[in-house]
């Protein structure tokens, strides 16, 4: 999520099961940590899959699990009938728009995956015919064991067609309704909870060495209890194993969601204190050398 949790965060099954989704001709454009994940739960389905990454050289691995990696965008989207986004802003979906309209079929349908804002959907969304803001809750670990949220919005038709690819990689679909945006105005309500979450477990483990106690302990205590959460036990593994090296989702990611919350909510009535702390404490470890690490590095700017 974009922020989002690691694979213990959305416990499901442990990949789609083909004998219940029809073969379809699926485009993925975007091969980062969601793109791969998610193009290598198609392929599991039974789909067949053609992909494309803006750096060639991150789509070619895929090509050993089965699918078709192509070097333009008309390539890999002609015949598709869906074709998923997992670009990293508004800004890279909206770039390869015009190329991806030139070679979709009138039938297809565009299944827009990024965290973009809700501004951002309703923009790329403009001129498609059939279109679905879906963004997905989850990071690499569910993305390829197709057990990620998929938050759906967009005409009820449209989201039927695309359903048997979605439940390719998705443990289970929540709707949002007909318009477009709502799905990802819920994707920041998500992330909003995840990411203070995380910014949590990592000041109460900090707060823990500065009072000279064994972290593992904070861990401990809360562990099956009814303040308890599966990505508060995985990001504060990681933390404690100094793992944050190996992104599910990295800082910058982190920002740039926390960015579209803010732009989100200003015409709205919503105070932001607690919004400013977050986003304050990410960025300040965003602006180290650990700028490439995992969110849950966040507990990092909790020390002086």
């Amino acid at each position: 999520m974009s922020g989002g949790p690691d694979p213990k965060d959305f416990p499901g099954p442990t990949g789609a099961n083909p004998g219940r989704v029809k073969s379809a001709r699926v485009a993925v454009l975007g091969t980062g940590v969601m793109g791969a994940g998610v193009a290598r739960s198609l392929l599991r389905a039974g789909h067949r899959v053609s992909v494309w990454n803006r750096t060639h050289d991150r789509a070619a691995p895929l090509g050993r699990s089965g699918a078709i990696v192509t070097t333009e965008i008309g390539e890999c989207v002609l015949d598709a009938s869906v074709v998923i986004t997992l670009l990293y802003d508004a800004s890279a979906t909206l770039d390869v728009k015009p190329h991806l309209l030139e070679s979709m079929g009138p039938e297809a349908v565009w299944v827009q995956s990024a965290t973009i804002g809700p501004d951002g959907a309703r923009q790329v969304a403009r001129g498609v015919r059939r279109f679905l803001d879906a963004p997905v809750l989850g990071t690499r670990g569910p993305a390829e064991a197709g057990q990620l949220v998929s938050l759906v919005s967009g005409a009820a038709d449209v989201a039927a067609a695309a359903r048997p690819v979605i439940d390719g990689y998705s443990s289970r679909v929540v709707e949002a309704g007909p318009e477009i945006g709502r799905a990802s105005a819920l994707k920041l309500v998500c992330n909003a909870w995840v990411d203070l979450l995380v910014a949590g477990v990592g000041q109460s483990i900090a707060m823990a060495e500065q009072l000279d106690l064994d972290p593992a302990l904070f861990l401990r205590a809360i562990e099956g209890g009814p303040v308890d959460a599966p990505v508060a036990q995985a990001k504060g593994a990681a933390i404690l194993d100094d793992s944050t090296g190996v992104p599910s989702f990295a800082l910058p990611g982190v920002v740039k969601d926390i960015g579209l919350m803010f732009s989100a909510v200003a015409a709205t009535e919503l105070r932001t204190e607690l919004m400013v702390a977050m986003r304050d404490a990410y960025e300040r470890v965003e602006e180290t050398e650990y700028r490439d690490h995992d969110m849950a590095a966040v507990w990092r700017g909790f020390l002086r």
